[in-house]
């Protein structure tokens, strides 16, 4: 099972699985249920484990794996 965190960065908060990024959302109530949705999901799934990939150098450079939550569109 993957760690799920949830980082505030400005007025936004950004779902991390492990140390990467993947969903950003401006709520942190709506943050909060999609960790304990994909948790739920992937444990019923029962998900393989994924190889170890090097993780590199650390970088300050933006994910651009991010993803906008769409239904916070303005």
């Amino acid at each position: 099972m993957k760690i799920y965190s949830i980082v505030k960065i400005g007025d936004e908060y950004v779902v991390r699985a492990g140390e990467k990024s993947v969903l950003k959302v401006a709520s942190r109530r709506r943050a909060a249920q999609l960790v304990t949705d994909a948790v739920e999901l992937m444990d019923s799934l029962g998900s393989p484990q994924l190889s170890p990939q090097d993780p590199g150098e650390p970088s300050i450079a933006c994910d651009p794996g991010v993803i906008s939550d769409p239904s916070e569109v303005p």
